[in-house]
């Protein structure tokens, strides 16, 4: 049986490894290394693809996700 984990304990076990972060926003998708995330979910990206719709629409060294942006889950 797994160990059940709250979703910061979660994300704090998968800091500086690449992740896929969905947001509410429909189509939109995340993908970068995780540096940091703190209390509101804020979470805080390195080498970030933004995807609309599938397509690669944008490249960032550094991003800032706010957690109140409606994140929908986090895959790594």
């Amino acid at each position: 049986m797994s160990k059940k984990q709250n979703p910061s304990d979660f994300l704090k076990a998968i800091s500086d490894k690449p992740v896929l972060v969905k947001l509410n926003r429909p189509g939109a998708d995340y993908r970068g290394v995780l540096v940091s995330l703190d209390g509101y979910m804020n979470l805080m990206l390195e080498q970030t693809e933004e995807y609309v719709n599938g397509q690669l629409k944008n490249k960032y060294n550094d991003t800032f996700i706010r957690g109140n942006n409606g994140i929908v889950w986090v895959q790594y």
